[in-house]
């Protein structure tokens, strides 16, 4: 049997940036959540940006996605807007911002699971069913996946929690899209 010593440095880091306590880069996705009421989950700080919810969504697809992989389904994949981050609502509530963190909760479960049932790092070469990059690729992506994306969620709630100068945005400020900064500039269509 050969060993499998970078598996489990692989699951130490996905445990570690999905809900570690001392995390190298900051905060775990879970830590960041934490602080996420579903007023600030549908709210988008600019036109053409996600929100929190549809990040959160988009964390959980793309888990979900190397769950089916592992498991040898070829065919899966998340192609169309509402696959990668769903067609969820602007005002997000109790329960459906309760169900999108359950949901993610769940999909790390299923990854570390699936994970688990490896005896050893082998695996860890071959080539993604339907893809050309090695399952070791796909398994750092996700981990670098979530800190991109739970920086991204850090940004949004100070943005939408506090103005220049340090004071609370109020409901009057906010504009349309649920931003305090207004609509009236060009913003790239970044994730």
């Amino acid at each position: 049997m050969i060993p499998n010593d970078e598996l489990i440095r692989i699951i130490d880091l996905l445990n570690t940036t999905y809900e570690g306590e001392e995390a190298w880069h900051g905060p775990s996705v879970v830590d960041v959540l934490r602080g996420v009421t579903p007023d600030m989950a549908g709210r988008r700080i600019a036109p053409n940006t996600h929100s929190i919810a549809e990040l959160v969504f988009h964390m959980t697809s793309w888990r979900i996605f190397c769950v089916k992989k592992m498991q040898g389904d070829e065919t899966f994949d998340i192609k169309t807007p509402d696959k990668n981050f769903g067609a969820l609502p602007d005002k997000i509530d109790d329960f459906e911002w309760e169900a999108l963190e359950m949901e993610l909760s769940l999909s790390q479960e299923e990854l570390i699971n699936e994970l688990d049932k490896r005896d050893d790092d082998e695996f860890l070469e071959d080539i993604v069913p339907g893809r050309d990059y090695t399952y070791y690729d796909m398994l750092h992506g996700i981990i670098n996946h979530d800190m991109y994306h739970t920086g991204q969620i850090m940004i949004i709630q100070k943005a939408l929690s506090y103005k220049v100068g340090g004071s609370r945005y109020k409901d009057d400020d906010i504009d349309e899209y649920g931003s305090p900064f207004g609509s009236s500039h060009e913003h790239d269509d970044y994730y």
